[in-house]
């Protein structure tokens, strides 16, 4: 691997004698890891190696056809750097109630980070996982649906949209963009567009994105900062400048000295995952949690789902076809169920019409099930099924 001079510089002079170890790392070999849902124990993955700190991670010895295993699309499981979950730990360590609280996901797309947020947040508590660029919040929405919790809105916004909801949230997590270097070893092309001058740019615009959505935090609330980045101008320099110029503490992270971290950086040499960096900050001041203010959300945000979708009218009759939404939340009992075998449930996730073969099934829609678990529904007309897999998420890899 061809590392940029500049780039080469910077890492000699921040990680002295462990330069040549950390690039030599850069060309190994990325670790596989995957993220179980709590709320859909499927036993698939349950006995690999734990990642240390997260209690629902796993660490796989080679990497399968994700795509072909429908139990990633029931939502069982998401497939996340081991790095990113530290965000995990940090929850375990300064979210010590059980009472529940609101949360921001800023730049939460594609969703590892809020389906883990909603993982392990107390119960009840109300996210909102939020994406400015269209495409990407539509991914987001997609992966929040099928990791099926309701108390959750996806919005596309900007940050500064955000200003309005004073003091809103407890917690707020700000994975920011950034320049990409921990990327190094798993993209190619994060190589070809790096450079000294978009490290900076990405420094003021990683400021810029903090001071949008800072009053939108509660005195005493928790802020957590990441980047998948190496440098400190977007990393310590950036927590550095948020304690001492927006108001917080810097808490410490209480990781373990077998597990490699350094000063909140995870480098590849030293850790199993991938390059990332993140540091807990607490807001200055004693603040009181606050009722969500329903009216200022719906006149500033733009919400692509709130909690459960409600079905359709699809007909002059009234008709109401199911969410999808509903099937991965686990529906309602009064819908029929027809479980399938993995060969069906693929063909049912490529979109194909299907034939149904469990007896006392009656006409009109069926959840499609895969070892217990939802992955949409159809609609019996007797001599075969319409199916009603989402178009845009319909799988087009046959083996």
């Amino acid at each position: 691997m061809i590392l940029p001079d500049d780039f080469r510089t910077m890492m000699q002079e921040q990680l002295g004698k462990e330069y040549e170890a950390f690039a030599e790392a850069l060309n190994t070999d990325p670790v596989c890891s995957i993220r179980l849902n709590r709320r859909k124990p499927s036993g698939r993955f349950a006995d690999e190696e734990r990642v240390p700190w997260c209690e629902w991670g796993r660490y796989l010895k080679e990497r399968p056809s994700f795509t072909l295993d429908p139990l990633l699309h029931a939502g069982c499981y998401y497939v996340q750097e081991a790095s990113s979950m530290f965000v995990s730990w940090l929850l375990k360590q300064y979210v010590t109630t059980d009472e529940p609280m609101v949360a921001l996901d800023l730049c939460a797309a594609p969703g590892g980070k809020s389906t883990l947020l909603l993982n392990d947040l107390p119960e009840g508590s109300q996210l909102y996982a939020n994406e400015p660029i269209r495409q990407r919040a539509n991914i987001l929405k997609e992966n929040i649906i099928k990791w099926g919790n309701r108390n959750v809105v996806v919005t596309c916004n900007y940050p500064k949209h955000y200003k309005a909801l004073e003091k809103t949230f407890d917690l707020i997590l700000c994975d920011a963009p950034c320049s990409g270097e921990g990327m190094f070893r798993k993209d190619s092309d994060a190589i070809g567009e790096w450079s000294m001058k978009n490290v900076m740019m990405c420094q003021a615009r990683q400021r810029e994105i903090v001071e949008d959505v800072w009053g939108c935090l509660r005195e005493g609330g928790l802020f957590i900062y990441s980047t998948c980045t190496y440098n400190h101008f977007e990393d310590e320099d950036n927590v550095r400048w948020i304690a001492e110029t927006l108001g917080a503490e810097v808490l410490p992270l209480n990781d373990k000295a077998e597990w490699g971290i350094s000063g909140g950086h995870f480098y590849p040499h030293r850790v199993k995952g991938e390059g990332f960096f993140i540091a807990i900050l607490r807001k200055n001041g004693e603040g009181v949690r606050r009722a969500i203010d329903r009216k200022k959300m719906q006149k500033n945000l733009y919400p692509l789902l709130e909690g459960i979708e409600p079905g359709r009218v699809v007909d002059k009759k009234g008709t109401v076809e199911p969410s999808q939404a509903e099937a991965m939340m686990g529906g309602d009992e009064k819908w029929q169920k027809v479980e399938v075998s993995e060969e069906d449930a693929l063909q049912y996730l490529r979109g194909e019409a299907m034939q149904l073969t469990q007896e006392g099934l009656e006409k009109g829609y069926v959840m499609v099930t895969f070892e217990g678990f939802p992955l949409g529904f159809c609609k019996n007309i007797g001599n075969r099924a319409n199916n009603l897999y989402p178009a845009e998420w319909r799988i087009k890899k046959k083996q």
